[in-house]
């Protein structure tokens, strides 16, 4: 059962993370647009292409498989931890960090890097960087890991 709550919930962040990837960066053109305001400045779709790690650190190295296979490296000892997890929501946690990852990964395979695409500021601060779906979960899903801890919720 914990690794069926894990699968699903790696799932839902593959999924999401791919079909806002295809509506934003594909359909509404943002390749060729560059920038979409959405909502300015608290949300902008600002084309990036992430080579790297976070705010594309590593991305002069050409460590696109390297990043690939460490995505998939993660993946597999978070399905271990999972297997042996006990209660409902840290199967949950497990697969929103791996969906994430694996979401990623696989922009990495497909187009060489990461498409990064929301852009948030807010409140006189303008960020810089963008991030994307894929990012969301792995935030949540660490959030969780972090609160939920050795407890069996």
């Amino acid at each position: 059962m914990q690794l069926l709550r894990m699968a699903v919930a790696a799932l839902i962040a593959i999924g999401l993370d791919q079909i806002s990837k295809f509506v934003v960066v594909q359909w509404l053109d943002l390749v060729s647009l560059q920038v979409i305001p959405v909502v300015p400045p608290y949300l902008v779709f600002v084309m990036a292409w992430n080579e790297g790690v976070n705010f594309g650190m590593l991305s002069q190295y050409g460590s696109r498989w390297a990043l690939v296979a460490f995505s998939l490296a993660v993946s597999l000892a978070l399905v271990a931890w999972a297997r042996n997890s006990r209660g409902r929501t840290m199967p949950v946690a497990l697969g929103f960090v791996a969906g994430g990852a694996l979401g990623n990964a696989l922009d990495r395979i497909i187009y060489g890097a990461v498409a990064d695409f929301l852009n948030t500021s807010c409140c006189g601060i303008s960020n810089p960087y963008s991030f994307n779906v894929a990012d969301i979960f792995v935030f949540l899903g660490v959030g969780m890991i972090l609160v939920v801890g050795g407890r069996t919720p």
